[in-house]
């Protein structure tokens, strides 16, 4: 026999040799009797994880790169601070696990199946949780990475103090193998401390790692305490919704309410009603196109929510083609019920344009006299730290506005470290416009506000739709609102404003009614009654306020026209809502029946008082009675007007008026006066 014949046969030999060892390991392992380790296994993991694993009935193993572990009968228990006993019961469990990892430590299972599982499910503040593999639950390295979860006939309990939540969901697979959506699942319980109820249907498998390919269908129908979300889309993987692209319908009492639910600040608002487009990539969520209702106020848009930064960033655009008026007293902090009352304290005093007040409307005045018009509901201090913003909002049309006559608006929200920016602001108010900026500060305790305000163009006429006698007057009126304060709460901040407030308005037109009625001028208002009213030329205006610590002082009020110079003085009290304002006309004409003496007007601001100042009115009826004593025609005399009144230097009122500080806080008589007499 020659040498290679005997290294060929050799080789062969070898071959044949190590082919029969492969195929008796091969049967080996097909046929290992698994279950002689059960014991070892049950053993080895309850002392490697410090609690108790066992697989009751049957175990099998089908070896590979990935292996994959049958067990009939699974218990493995819950660490001892745990609410539930079990981490996983089940009664029957496949698993497939890749073995390479296990050498570093690390447990991946790209696929879990379960047949009539209970699962408990906990996560303490400090970390802990039962899934964690390892004696340290608080370790996050030792939590496995799941691929898919498969769930038939099962029940998952969830307890997470830190979220409020308290969970219990029950799952059922459906057995016809044609259904879209196999998978069912009512889960109930709290979250965010909230009563809640979901129900719904998915695919058959649970994607919960973000590895796995296509995306799976989902159907959610929700309700937490009084919000409720209906959606129906594809989600990529569970574990943080990575992939979502879905439609939805959102409805609710107040969209403040979502900030407890997911963390998002919105401002109050009354119940509404919305859809649109629901996604998230990586970190961030969007809905677009949104399209819903407020109130009565419709809303579209989109929004963006960030949350890839220690601070999560709101983004967007929305707008309302129709806005409600009404549906913004949330907003400022107005119940609805106070917004109405607003609507009917800004109604105008009676004896201005108006009848006056019937017996029943007198006796519901010591009411009102003791209600409070500025909002007094405290801003969430809070809430402003808890995300940064820049969001822009626009109105096209501005409904049912009684007390101030808008037409339309728009806002740039910014929110950075708790400064709260609205900047520009701009508002169509009668004809013409409202812009400046409103910050507040809420790292500062109370919160710190900054108002900023300019006027143009406010057209007079339309100003105060409620008052008849002004609708045929005219003319621009503009001024600056310049304020600081500090508060939580609108009242609060005006309450403690410091600044300066001015309202300047030059040549126009005002209604001679209106300007009689002010001037008590019997004889002029019998008249007009009977031939109509009229208007006068009106040369200036203006009223300008000094303001600190809440309380309004005159700068300067004068009103002057053709037959009139009324001048003025007095306070506003911001923070007691208060007004003690005195008026002087002084008539350029003659005139008969004229018990003219200084307009006070006074009250509050829900239920402002104008009449003659009593004290000057009655000296005035008393020279009358005394002379109508001796002749009745005498009594006229009292009354007879000769007109001392002098046009007022009107381009030294406006630029006195417009100049903040300029006259001197002890002397609350405005120094034009003096220069018209």
């Amino acid at each position: 026999m020659n040498k290679s014949l005997f290294q060929s046969l050799v080789f062969r030999s070898v071959l044949t040799g190590l082919v029969a060892l492969l195929l008796v390991l091969t049967l080996g392992v097909l046929f290992f009797p698994w279950d002689v380790l059960r014991g070892p296994i049950n053993r080895y993991v309850s002392d490697q994880l410090g609690r108790r694993f066992e697989i009751t009935r049957h175990l099998d193993v089908d070896l590979g790169p990935t292996a994959t572990v049958r067990a009939d009968g699974v218990e493995f228990a819950n660490p001892e601070w745990a609410h539930e006993p079990y981490l996983v019961k089940a009664t029957a469990a496949e698993f497939d696990i890749k073995l390479w990892p296990l050498l570093f430590g690390k447990v991946e299972l790209p696929r879990i199946a379960l047949t009539e599982p209970q699962i408990g499910l906990q996560i303490e503040p400090d970390g802990r949780r039962t899934w964690a593999l390892s004696r340290d639950t608080s370790d996050a390295g030792a939590v496995p990475d799941i691929g898919a979860l498969l769930v038939d006939r099962g029940t998952v309990k969830y307890l997470a103090s830190a979220q409020g939540a308290n969970v219990t969901a029950h799952f059922s697979l459906a057995q016809e193998s044609t259904e879209l959506l196999p998978l069912s699942y009512k889960a109930t319980g709290r979250w965010q401390n909230e009563a809640f109820t979901v129900t719904g249907r998915t695919g058959g498998v649970l994607k919960l790692s973000k590895n796995t390919e296509a995306p799976f269908p989902i159907e959610i129908s929700a309700t937490v305490g009084r919000t409720s979300l209906k959606a129906k889309g594809t989600v990529d993987h569970l574990a943080d919704f990575g992939g979502l692209d879905a439609t939805f319908d959102l409805q609710g009492r107040n969209l403040e309410e979502l900030y407890k639910l997911l963390g998002v600040v919105l401002p109050s608002t009354p119940p509404y009603k919305l859809r649109g487009k629901l996604s998230r990539h990586g970190k961030v969520w969007a809905a677009s196109q949104i399209q819903g209702v407020l109130g009565r106020s419709d809303l579209s848009g989109a929004l963006s929510f960030d949350q890839s930064a220690a601070v999560p960033l709101l983004t967007g655009k929305v707008q309302s083609k129709r806005l409600d008026f009404e549906d913004l007293g949330p907003v400022i902090g107005l119940t609805p019920s106070a917004a109405s009352a607003a609507k009917v304290a800004a109604a105008p005093a009676p004896g201005v344009g108006q009848v006056a007040a019937s017996g029943a409307d007198k006796s519901n005045r010591g009411v009102a006299s003791s209600r409070k018009v500025l909002p007094v509901t405290p801003l969430d201090v809070a809430r402003l730290k808890a995300m940064n913003a820049d969001v822009t909002y626009s109105a096209a049309d501005i409904r049912h506005v009684q007390a101030l006559p808008l037409d339309k608006g728009s806002v740039h929200v910014k929110l950075t470290a708790g400064v709260l920016q609205l900047e520009p602001v701009s508002l169509g108010v009668a004809g013409g416009t409202v812009a400046g900026s409103i910050r507040i500060d809420s790292n500062v305790v109370p919160a710190a506000i900054t108002t900023k305000l300019d006027v143009r163009a406010v057209q007079l006429n339309q100003l105060f739709p409620a008052v008849e006698t002004t609708k045929s007057s005219f003319g621009k009126i503009s001024g600056q609102f310049d304020l600081k304060g500090r508060g939580n709460s609108a009242a609060q901040m005006l309450g403690s404003a410091t600044g300066d407030v001015a309202v300047l308005m030059g040549k126009g037109q005002i209604s001679n009614l209106l300007m009689e009625f002010m001037g008590l001028d019997g004889g002029e208002v019998i008249k007009f009654f009977l031939r109509g009213d009229r208007n006068v030329e009106l040369r200036c205006a203006a009223a300008a306020f000094d303001v600190k610590q809440g309380l309004m002082t005159s700068r300067a009020i004068v009103l002057d026209t053709t037959d009139t110079v009324i001048d003025g003085r007095g306070q506003v009290s911001l923070a007691n809502e208060t007004l003690d304002i005195v008026l002087d006309p002084s008539p350029k004409d003659q005139s008969i029946l004229s018990f003219r003496s200084p307009l006070r007007i006074g009250g509050t601001f829900a239920s402002p008082t104008a009449g003659p100042d009593k004290t000057a009115l009655a000296g005035r009826a008393g020279i009358a009675l005394v002379l109508g004593a001796i002749n009745p025609l005498l009594a006229l005399a009292a009354t007879v007007e000769t007109g001392p009144g002098q046009d007022a230097d009107c381009s030294g009122v406006l630029t006195q008026a417009a100049k903040p500080h300029a006259a001197s806080k002890a002397d609350t008589k405005p120094a034009a006066t003096a220069a018209t007499r």
